[in-house]
């Protein structure tokens, strides 16, 4: 038998609707991961990207257990000597929730150069609204 490699031509790529009020950060967060590597197709090839599309809605109201909500600290640095900022999750869903789930999935994908074409193929809505009704996606339960 031969070994089976996918062409990034053959890749099928469907659309994921997930909602992430519906379970913990760190369990959603793994099954968008999932879905934006391919993992879970018969067809998963390690060097190519074949995995699909995932709509995240109502990542303002992501379930976060224990003291996360304020023990839990995003860091990003500018760049300039002295220029670490850090914030609190409870002020990072204020401002931008959608960060929260971003952060959380860019954790959980692999650190080589798929990561950027991947994380594009992730829309993050902070409400239960999004834009991409028109692709008729297939809403998942998170288990």
């Amino acid at each position: 038998m031969k070994t089976f490699s996918q062409k990034p031509t053959e890749v099928q790529r469907r659309w994921i609707l997930i909602d992430a009020a519906e379970a913990p950060l760190g369990r959603v967060a793994t099954q968008i991961a999932t879905y934006l590597t391919g993992k879970y197709k018969p067809s998963y090839t390690p060097h190519t990207d074949g995995g699909d599309y995932v709509i995240v809605i109502n990542a303002g109201k992501a379930v976060v257990t224990g003291n996360k909500e304020t023990a839990k600290t995003y860091y990003h640095h500018t760049g300039f000597p002295g220029g670490i900022k850090d914030a609190r999750l409870e002020e990072v869903r204020e401002k931008f929730p959608e960060r929260i789930v971003e952060n959380a999935v860019r954790g959980m994908l692999p650190k080589n150069k798929l990561q950027a074409e991947r994380m594009k193929r992730l829309r993050v809505f902070a409400g239960s609204e999004h834009a991409h009704v028109a692709q008729n996606p297939e809403k998942v339960e998170v288990r």
